[in-house]
């Protein structure tokens, strides 16, 4: 069953042309001229059930933009959207039940009040019980490791512990569908491991459906089997991690560390292409189907001391996708 389901979306924004100089804001008081410009351009997409999908893009790829038309913030120029069997734009009360949004960079809790007391407004907006509330904020407590947090200020709290006090207050009505732009944004390494954790969790307790937004590759490698790559507006990629490295990473990386120096670099050029040599080691990239020869050929013909055989870096490989800015 599909909780997200997008056909043809796209999010067209008129904006407004002047020339420089008194004489064109003249004309442009006069006459005003406007120029298209497309944030997202008819993409499409479904995500199922209990589904955790990385939505990837460089800045400005309209990632944001497709978060809020989603969401019901931003109203669509064409297309068709569905969450959780509602029509977002509308914002019914059944439809803000079923879903969050957690933007990094913003913060819905008071900065000068403890999370609590944010938390029990929290609960009066979307008429949770006391009950409910104790038990909800109890559990999820547990599970982000806040317990003691939060009765303090916000601004007594550290950038983790504040993220996730965001995130509990976003949890606190127990949401379907999770849309997350950037939630581990400016954590450091331990406290991004911790969210990760915590998301992953969340999601096989609760079937929670999750699009996440990240600029650091390792949330979406840890969370996400499938993943969006978004470029210019539209969408250039719907498949899986393992898909991206098998069609876009035609090469692989054979590092050699050889037991004699390096003489002739031109002798090595026939296991594959330099990549670079350091000392007495050697990278090489050789096409995947030449990769059993060239290894064979390398342990056969040369004394090595290691040799080890590495696919490109997953960031590597999205970054020449985005590069080209289209898949083949």
């Amino acid at each position: 069953m599909a909780m997200v389901t997008v056909e043809g979306l796209s999010k067209i924004y008129n904006i407004a042309v002047k020339d420089s100089g008194l004489f064109g804001t003249l004309k442009h008081f006069w006459h005003r001229q406007y120029r298209e410009i497309a944030a997202v351009k008819d993409i499409s997409f479904a995500i199922a059930s209990g589904e955790m999908v990385g939505f990837l893009g460089p800045n400005g790829a309209g990632k944001t933009t497709t978060l809020k038309m989603l969401t019901g913030l931003i109203h669509p120029s064409s297309g068709n959207v569905q969450v959780a069997g509602h029509i977002p734009f509308r914002r019914d009360a059944g439809f803000l039940q079923k879903i969050t949004l957690v933007m990094g960079q913003k913060q819905q809790l008071i900065w000068d009040l403890p999370a609590l007391d944010s938390l029990r407004m929290n609960a009066a907006v979307y008429d949770i019980p006391d009950k409910i509330f104790k038990h909800r904020v109890g559990e999820l407590t547990e599970m982000l490791s806040l317990e003691g947090k939060l009765s303090q200020p916000m601004r007594k709290l550290s950038l983790g512990e504040r993220m996730k006090a965001e995130l509990l207050a976003a949890l606190l009505h127990q949401p379907q569908v999770l849309f997350l732009d950037e939630p581990t944004l400016g954590l450091d390494v331990n406290a991004q491991a911790s969210v990760r954790e915590f998301l992953r969790e969340y999601n096989q307790r609760y079937q929670a459906t999750i699009l996440l937004t990240s600029h650091y590759m390792a949330d979406i490698t840890a969370l996400c089997k499938r993943v969006l790559l978004i470029h210019q507006g539209g969408l250039i990629y719907d498949g899986s991690l393992d898909g991206l490295h098998n069609n876009f990473a035609p090469y692989r990386e054979v590092r050699v560390e050889l037991a004699q120096p390096i003489g002739d670099r031109n002798d090595l050029q026939k296991y594959g292409q330099i990549l670079n040599i350091d000392g007495q080691a050697v990278c090489f990239l050789v096409p995947r189907e030449n990769l059993t020869k060239a290894v064979s050929q390398i342990l056969a013909e040369l004394e090595i001391l290691d040799l080890s055989v590495n696919e490109p870096a997953i960031e590597e490989v999205i970054g020449s996708v985005f590069r080209a800015g289209t898949v083949h």
